[in-house]
């Protein structure tokens, strides 16, 4: 069964902290217990090429080599998320990039203090969510299917 014109797609990678916290399980309940949908999920190690890819804006910030330290010291979790309005409720959930201003129930607001050491990436709206998507999974990678809740989701006048 095929996504609802209205939703959208969009990434979230869990950093390593996130996995070597074992936080892995409680950041994916939050966005399933929100009604967001998983059409893409796998562990993978960044390696040079695709760090530069996904990151390649910040190359020439002298933060950048640590920035790749830190993302390549351990697996990561790439997932595509799926739903109505998908990267900004994804964003929301995910809360301020500098954790130490995240708002208390959001995962960097309950559960990290760094701005690099914030547990997840989120797609930006602004920063082509689809072309984010298309960097870590292929198209035979993500599956569509309707998830069975999701009329009780969403009210029949906002899904027109």
């Amino acid at each position: 069964m095929s996504n609802h014109p209205k939703e959208e797609k969009t990434l979230v990678l869990i950093k390593p902290d996130g996995i070597q916290r074992a936080l892995l399980g409680e950041i994916l309940h939050r966005f399933e217990r929100k009604g967001l949908k998983i059409i893409g999920l796998k562990m993978l190690r960044l390696d040079d090429v695709l760090t530069k890819a996904h990151y390649g804006k910040y190359e020439d910030k002298p933060f950048f080599a640590g920035l790749k330290d830190f993302m390549q010291s351990s697996p990561i979790v790439a997932v595509v998320l799926c739903g109505v309005n998908a990267v900004k409720v994804t964003r929301l959930i995910v809360g301020q990039t500098k954790s130490y201003e995240a708002i208390p129930g959001t995962i960097r607001g309950d559960f990290a203090m760094s701005m690099q050491s914030n547990l997840v990436h989120a797609s930006d709206p602004e920063e082509n969510p689809a072309e984010e998507v298309k960097r870590f999974f292929e198209d035979d990678e993500l599956f569509s299917y309707k998830k069975i809740n999701f009329d009780l989701l969403h009210a029949p006048d906002e899904l027109k």
